[in-house]
């Protein structure tokens, strides 16, 4: 088979995987907008809370996590990132951002936030895998109150350490955003250097009844939802500022 015809036929491939990647998009692509974004966004905030839960309690990756709380300035999570791949690979999912008010001494949020990232190279599969980002300087909750910035590029980003020792490491750590995800229950460790990070204004319009801001939810607190007093509990009480 000559040069020509092979590329081709990986041409017509990598369209087809293209198409099937924008049929089972998840929300960080340009869709429509659910019929109740409400209750997405409720929905969101619970496993948000059960993703949270899971990581402090996970013995590999709960040790490190923990003492970085305590100097956080914000924490998004993300319940599930979905990754596909063939050839062409694409991720992507929703999450969460809670901030930490140093003068009032309390957590606000939760502001609704997509996460993206493309790869190309030899690869075949798919996977989801759940992601706690925590900002440690003022740089990084600057860069994820953006409209949208690129990690590694807008902002630094680093692997949370996990297993023996990780407590011990944490104190060695430097960088704006720690990063730590875990696939099928179990630590991937997984890069997120050149992953955007964007607000999903939708969802935020929605939990919150009026059109609002990550800076004007988390930062100037113009609004509250009683519904997500249990993920601001459990994220306080884990960083001991309750």
């Amino acid at each position: 088979m000559n040069k020509r015809r092979w590329t081709c036929i990986l041409a017509v491939i990598e369209v087809g995987f293209l198409v099937g990647l924008l049929a089972l998009a998840p929300p960080w692509c340009p869709t429509p907008a659910f019929a109740d974004d409400a209750m997405d966004a409720q929905q969101l905030v619970d496993k948000a809370h059960m993703t949270f839960e899971a990581f402090l309690a996970d013995s590999d990756v709960g040790p490190s996590l923990r003492p970085l709380l305590k100097d956080a300035k914000a924490v998004l999570i993300y319940p599930q990132v979905l990754r596909l791949a063939f050839i062409l690979g694409a991720s992507g999912g929703s999450g969460v951002l809670l901030a930490y008010d140093q003068k009032a001494n309390t957590w606000s949020g939760p502001a609704f936030y997509t996460i993206g990232q493309g790869s190309i190279g030899i690869q075949a599969g798919g996977e989801a895998t759940e992601v706690v980002l925590v900002a440690l300087s003022d740089r990084g909750l600057a860069a994820l109150l953006s409209t949208s910035s690129k990690l590694g590029a807008d902002v630094g980003v680093a692997l949370g350490p996990i297993g023996v020792g990780a407590e011990a490491a944490t104190a060695n750590l430097s960088g704006d955003i720690i990063s730590y995800s875990r696939a099928s229950g179990l630590y991937a460790g997984a890069s997120l250097s050149g992953a955007v990070v964007a607000v999903r204004d939708a969802l935020n319009q929605a939990y919150y009844g009026k059109d609002v801001t990550p800076t004007g939810i988390l930062i100037q607190r113009q609004v509250t939802n009683p519904h997500a007093a249990n993920l601001l509990e459990a994220v306080a009480k884990a960083a001991g500022k309750k």
